[in-house]
């Protein structure tokens, strides 16, 4: 089975709400869903929270980093404080991180494991980064930039979990011709998982979107973080690495000593944050 028919299997799949997800998904999914209602009351997400252990150590272990953690704040040492502290949408945040980190979990292939490694280092990378852009930049909702970045290589993660089932995934595809199965893939893997539609568009425009000038939108904000992070996709094609805007463009709100700011402080928050999400 070469590439494009394994996608198109996988397409055909999905089509059908035929995916396949681990079981360790559906359970953090259960989280998310109850996360998802903003009048979810505090002791009920804090009985959430504390049925999954991972859960409940990243969530305070992230409450504790420097990006949630002000200057001469107390440690949080409980998970009523962490929730507190963060909110329930970065909570949500981190309860979609373990979706996307469960599709690699299983994965028994060194080359397979290694490429999801390093897609999650991409992952991690890119959210650090876009909630510092969303901030300093867009002007859009930082935790929702978070949020989004989390989960915008979910489908790549999806993909590398079904690889050693359809080993033709991995081929090369000079003339791209999977593109569109791709597309369906990214659609019913973000609709499955609930992910909010505004969240869902701003993700599926990745491929092939056009930055605003200014840059203004989640969209924006999440393409300017693709672009700008050292750290890049392993499953990312050579010619989607610049899309037809000019480094001058991004120049015009974004200077050298901006982006060296920005680039620093991400790297600090990118480290805390994968030590927290790691726990």
């Amino acid at each position: 089975m070469n590439k494009l028919e394994a996608y198109g299997h996988i397409a055909a799949m999905a089509i059908r709400g035929e995916l396949v997800f681990p079981t360790s998904v559906n359970a953090a999914l259960r989280v998310q869903l109850a996360l998802d209602d903003p009048e979810c009351p505090i002791d009920k997400a804090i009985s959430l929270v504390l049925a999954e252990p991972q859960l409940a150590a990243r969530t305070v272990a992230i409450s504790n980093s420097a990006m949630f953690n002000r200057a001469g704040a107390p440690v949080i040492t409980n998970v009523r404080g962490a929730i507190m502290r963060i909110g329930y949408q970065n909570l949500f945040a981190l309860a979609a991180a373990m979706v996307v980190r469960s599709f690699g979990s299983k994965i028994t292939d060194p080359d397979l494991r290694a490429k999801a490694e390093k897609l999650w280092d991409h992952t991690i990378a890119v959210a650090a980064l876009a909630r510092i852009i969303a901030r300093r930049v867009t002007g859009v909702n930082p935790d929702t930039a978070l949020f989004a970045s989390i989960v915008h290589e979910v489908s790549g993660f999806y993909l590398l979990s079904r690889a050693e089932e359809f080993p033709g995934l991995l081929e090369e595809d000079p003339e791209n011709w999977h593109s569109a199965s791709e597309e369906i893939i990214t659609r019913e893997v973000l609709r499955k998982l609930c992910i909010p539609e505004p969240v869902s568009e701003a993700i599926e425009s990745l491929r092939d979107g056009f930055l605003s000038i200014p840059p203004e939108t989640l969209f924006d904000t999440l393409l300017l973080a693709n672009l700008l992070t050292p750290v890049k996709s392993p499953l990312q094609e050579p010619e989607r690495d610049l899309p037809p805007h000019s480094e001058s463009a991004i120049e015009l709100f974004i200077d050298n000593e901006k982006l060296e700011s920005m680039l620093a402080e991400a790297k600090i928050h990118a480290i805390e944050m994968n030590a927290a999400l790691l726990v």
